[in-house]
């Protein structure tokens, strides 16, 4: 037998826009944007790589936040005939984009930072510790809006955590800059800006795979196949699973395609009742979308031998 379920777009666990986490994510773009232009001109009329990093690393950010803000927002956009799934990829398409330019971004300040080192020019620290001390409490005010609703959603949490990363390196640049204006030890704020480069080159890199591997359909990093099988496994009546197939369709929502191989002995009344057990224990993990043919262990297209 040959029956197909399609877990549907409107069931309670599939994520949902809110409203404040749309206020958080707005005051926090606009916040975080302001910062980066002044940390941009205090950096550029000082020549102060440090700051200059981190306002690079401050706009990375603030591309994190849209992108989430994106994800929430094109739940909303209807599927059309052209775009079955609506435009919810375009979030990752985004952040693919965005790891690249970072990429080209962290060469040039490193190249930067390394020439400054060798030449080091006389800073005002005093200046460097203020402008950092007004991004360290910027950061840490947006992060504290996304603070109740961080365990909600993987990408409020991701936006939390960046938020006070940041509000840690701005921490560090402060204590850089006082030891500048106390020491004219003016390398300091080279090594700081590498630091922060390398610290952007870590995130960025690992934003660069996952957004690649998402691109290319292929399984989200928190999503095991091998786990999902034996969860499945584990309800009565369901023989095997096979021809699994897992993607993302966007940030914030997976998909799965796959075979179930039912027990000869389970009835047609039973079927449904079990594909809803497994659609449950799929939302619980990650899977919003699952369609699901059914096979009889004794009509199943692979061999196999169910206890």
């Amino acid at each position: 037998m040959y029956l197909c379920s399609t877990v549907g777009h409107h069931h309670s666990h599939q994520p949902s826009p809110l409203s404040r986490v749309n206020t958080a994510f707005a005051v926090g773009i606009w916040l975080n944007l302001l910062f980066v232009i002044i940390e941009v001109a205090f950096g550029l009329s000082i020549h102060s790589m440090s700051l200059l990093s981190d306002a690079v690393h401050n706009f990375a950010d603030v591309g994190t936040l849209v992108l989430s803000l994106v994800a929430f927002r094109l739940l909303k956009v209807k599927a059309t005939d052209q775009y079955t799934y609506g435009y919810r990829k375009t979030s990752i398409l985004v952040a693919l984009f965005n790891s690249v330019i970072l990429l080209v971004s962290i060469g040039g300040i490193g190249i930067e930072a390394i020439h400054k080192s060798l030449n080091p020019e006389p800073l005002p620290g005093a200046t460097i510790a203020l402008v950092a001390g007004i991004g360290m409490i910027i950061n840490t005010f947006t992060a504290l809006l996304f603070m109740k609703e961080k365990e909600r959603d993987i990408n409020i949490r991701s936006a939390y955590v960046h938020l006070m990363s940041d509000a840690l390196v701005s921490a560090g640049i402060v204590v850089g800059g006082v030891l500048i204006y106390f020491t004219n030890w003016f390398w300091i704020d080279s090594v700081l800006s590498l630091l922060i480069a390398g610290i952007i080159l870590y995130s960025t890199w690992k934003l660069l795979r996952e957004s690649l591997r998402l691109c290319l359909d292929g399984v989200p990093a928190e999503i095991s196949l091998q786990e999902i099988k034996d969860l499945v496994l584990r309800i009565d009546g369901v023989c095997d699973l096979h021809h699994v197939h897992v993607w993302a369709l966007s940030s914030t929502e997976n998909a799965m395609t796959a075979h179930l191989v039912l027990k000869n002995e389970v009835t047609s009344a039973q079927i449904q009742d079990i594909k809803n057990n497994v659609k449950h224990e799929l939302e619980h993990r990650s899977i919003h979308h699952v369609t699901l043919e059914t096979e009889s262990e004794s009509e199943s297209c692979v061999e196999l031998r169910c206890e």
